[in-house]
């Protein structure tokens, strides 16, 4: 398949009606205590109570699925290099739009339209002129389907935009390696035949004109190049665990391999992630971990002896998941971590001293987080929120000392009326220490509840963090408690939890479900005869496969955008696992090459389900196709077993309509009051 042929189709990204204004700023956040800013200790007991009860509080009113399915209308925003714009998804009736406005007020909001069963995955600014953005959809690909992305460069002066796909023929098109000051040419890793790895190109943005910079290397998939746009490092797999680095000094460099290794063998040596090369320089940072240290951190990394250097940062007890540097990449900035929330570790002193003013600001019951920044930190975009806040954006100019907010995620709730969430930890059958978040309902004794066991999607090296949840505070303020479980493979625990999910999809990985509810119910928390598994992605999964697996364990269980063919889809999501770990992913997922995943998939097995089972998807998902959906649901049908399936018309993989995610809620409402009532 030529590249070229269907994201010409997607050039539909065009700016429509100018009708906002840029967003108006409203009240500061109010000020509050102090919050401590050392993260706790973050070795667990073997288990951890269900919850210590707050102070007691009535019960609260029946809030309305409509209140908890309002949708913000501003998310993810992202500043230009000056400051003076700012990007960002917006919402304009119930649809999906790219915004980029002018802070300074002089121009009016200018917004872009996405094309129908198409994402939006993420956009970034090149130079402070032009906004990338990076749609992505599903396609054919030879005999079946794949996940393709391209790039699409808005002008902001002229309010035109254009697709950067000129000799770009495989699925991948966004893998921007470096991208110059001034945002007139990216260095982009492509396909320039689907029977080729990846070459370096640098891309015009200007003229949609790829020149060819650094040729493929023979199982190489990743590039990385240094803070002057030079490609100096590459990484890839050559079997199923196997893999090699390649690395040259200089442009005028030939690639050599400097380093082999085998995930199971060399770990010490596995770099996951090249934080930045400096120019004229063979050191640089990456995150890595060996044996001596089980988890990701950060270290100083000699390339050209291929030699990891002196530990820079390791977080307390877990994972660290990103670094930045600076631009020149001469200068640490911080370190992001998940220990029971979101932390970061600032090494400037001076935004060091900015976020502890920041905690100090909105008090210990939430969480404060620099979400965006101008190139120079003199404008930043500050999200506030936490358990009980969904959340709202505040403007923060350096200069005044005033930080104002532009944007509130869900103005319906009151904290009051919320439920508290708790991270506590429990074990496995096999002795596996699990974390997880449960939410106890307000105003009813901790003490033979409902329960909602709702696991995350993803599913590896991804997690719960303890954030704000509307599904979960509708579940307790139905009357159920509400168990997340950090089942094995979820991200951010180390080597050990990682290694411990490997070839467990839909075995231990159920286990632990299974376990949180076992626990539980030891302690008298819920009764176990209550339980049903609702989740989303691979959560929704989880619940179809819980209910299938063990129908005696649970009264039913619920799917939004669930995984149904689990060969099927692991041939399909190949794409979203990155292309590093890409002939690691089927091992992640399968184990033994023979073992059969059609024993683990729903449709296969759908003589075993005895229980009610509610389905939902939208018809326009490409991170799992509609079908794993409607055709177990005909499945179901077909067999006479009791169900309930809907479709969710021009929704992808989640809700950007309000009105979808209450049919959803409303769904789930009647759901459980007929097949798990809390009452």
């Amino acid at each position: 398949m030529a590249g070229g042929a269907w994201n010409r189709g997607l050039a539909a990204l065009l700016p429509i009606g100018l009708a906002l204004s840029a967003p108006a700023f409203a009240a500061d956040p109010p000020a509050s205590p102090a919050v401590a800013t050392t993260p706790p200790a973050t070795t667990p007991a073997a288990t951890t109570p269900a919850a210590t009860p707050p102070a007691r509080r009535e019960r609260p009113p029946r809030i309305p699925t409509a209140d908890f399915a309002v949708r913000p209308q501003l998310t993810a925003p992202v500043l230009s290099p000056d400051g003076l714009h700012l990007a960002a998804r917006f919402t304009v009736k119930g649809e999906e739009r790219l915004a980029v406005a002018d802070l300074t007020g002089k121009v009016l909001t200018q917004l872009l339209s996405i094309p129908k069963k198409t994402d939006l995955v993420r956009y970034f600014w090149a130079g402070n002129g032009t906004l990338i953005a990076v749609l992505g959809s599903t396609v054919p690909w030879f005999a079946d389907e794949g996940y393709a992305t391209r790039l699409f460069a808005f002008d902001v002066a002229t309010g035109k935009s254009h697709v950067l796909d000129n000799r770009i023929m495989g699925l991948k098109g966004d893998d921007v390696l470096w991208s110059d000051p001034e945002g007139k040419t990216l260095l982009m890793a492509f396909q320039g035949s689907v029977y080729d790895f990846p070459a370096v190109y640098s891309m015009d943005v200007a003229t949609n004109r790829a020149k060819r910079v650094s040729d493929d290397h023979g199982d190489i998939w990743d590039w990385y190049a240094d803070s002057s746009g030079v490609v100096r490092y590459g990484f890839g797999y050559t079997g199923e665990h196997t893999w090699q680095m390649v690395y040259r000094s200089g442009p005028a460099d030939k690639f050599k391999v400097v380093l082999k290794g085998n995930d199971d063998k060399d770990d010490d040596s596995v770099i996951d992630s090249v934080v930045r090369l400096s120019q004229g320089s063979d050191t640089g940072y990456t995150l890595a971990r060996g044996a001596d240290s089980p988890f990701w951190a950060l270290y100083e990394y000699d390339f050209a002896r291929h030699a990891r250097g002196k530990l820079v940062y390791a977080a307390p007890g877990a994972d660290v998941d990103l670094a930045t540097v600076s631009d020149d990449g001469q200068k640490l900035i911080s370190a992001q971590f998940t220990d029971d929330r979101n932390r970061i570790r600032w090494f400037d002193e001076k935004l060091a001293t900015l976020q502890a003013d920041l905690d100090k600001a909105v008090g210990a019951d939430r969480q404060v987080w620099i979400a965006s920044h101008s190139r120079n930190y003199e404008t930043l975009v500050v999200a506030v929120g936490g358990a009980l806040d969904p959340g709202a954006y505040y403007l923060y100019q350096q200069a005044a000392g005033v930080m104002k907010r532009f944007s509130q995620s869900n103005d319906r709730l009151k904290a009051s009326e919320l439920a508290i969430t708790n991270y506590v930890h429990y074990k496995a059958r096999d002795g596996q220490v699990l974390a997880a978040y449960l939410t106890l309902p307000v105003g009813r004794p901790a003490k033979g509840l409902p329960l909602i066991i709702h696991p995350h999607g993803g599913p590896f090296g991804i997690r719960d963090e303890g954030d704000f949840d509307e599904e979960v505070q509708f579940y307790a303020n139905r009357g159920y408690a509400v168990l997340q479980p950090q089942f094995r493979g979820s991200g951010s625990f180390g080597k050990a939890f990682e290694d411990a999910a490997k070839g467990q999809w839909g075995r231990a990985m159920q286990d632990d479900l299974d376990d949180g509810m076992d626990w539980l119910a030891a302690q008298g928390t819920i009764d176990a005869k209550r339980v049903c598994v609702i989740g989303t992605s691979y959560g929704g999964y989880a619940a179809l496969w819980a209910a299938t697996r063990n129908p005696e364990r649970y009264r039913c269980a619920a799917s939004f955008a669930g995984i149904s063919d689990v060969p099927k889809w692991l041939k399909y999501s190949g794409r979203f696992e990155g292309t590093k770990h890409r002939e690691n992913w089927r091992a992640q997922l399968q184990g033994d090459k023979t073992f059969d995943l059609k024993t683990v998939s729903p449709i296969y097995t759908v003589d075993r389900l005895k229980v009610p089972v509610l389905i939902a998807h939208g018809d326009a998902d490409t991170r799992v196709p509609f079908k794993q959906s409607k055709q177990y649901a005909d499945a179901l049908t077909a067999a006479g077993k009791v169900h309930e399936f809907y479709t969710i018309a021009d929704e992808g993989h989640g809700f950007t309509k309000a009105d979808n995610e209450q049919l959803w809620l409303d769904k789930l409402d009647a759901f459980l009051a007929k097949y798990n009532p809390a009452d």
